[in-house]
């Protein structure tokens, strides 16, 4: 039922700054908590970040914690993710879901997969 669309990825240097934008329809996921997750060539997919479904609580890995800020439009069905100081190993294509979190530390996508939208960081 629901559709997930992500946006917003580019081309950037080191140090810059990117938005991304994941965009729901076909149904409403304002239940669940939301979050990120990232894929990189060679690597299994990695978990970025998630806000609770009160928009009052994020989580984040260490690997991103103080560069990336999610956000969440509960009326727009929408879901941003604000990466500053960017690095060249944030490169990957980047995808969102939707799901329960786990012990506080991550989530556990329930939605299917959209096409993700490719970050690239350079040096």
């Amino acid at each position: 039922q629901v559709q997930l669309v992500e946006s917003g990825g580019g081309l950037v240097q080191a140090g810059g700054s990117l938005r991304l934008s994941c965009a729901a329809s076909g149904g409403t996921f304002v239940t669940y908590a939301m979050g990120w997750f990232r894929q990189a060539p060679g690597k299994e997919r990695e978990f970025v970040g998630a806000v609770s479904r009160s928009r009052f609580s994020t989580i984040y890995p260490n690997s991103v914690k103080g560069r990336f800020t999610i956000s969440r439009d509960n009326a727009k069905n929408m879901m941003y993710l604000q990466m500053n100081s960017l690095k060249p190993e944030d490169t990957a294509v980047y995808y969102c879901n939707a799901g329960p979190l786990t012990n506080t530390s991550y989530l556990r996508p329930s939605l299917p997969w959209g096409q993700g939208t490719q970050v690239t960081v350079s040096s």
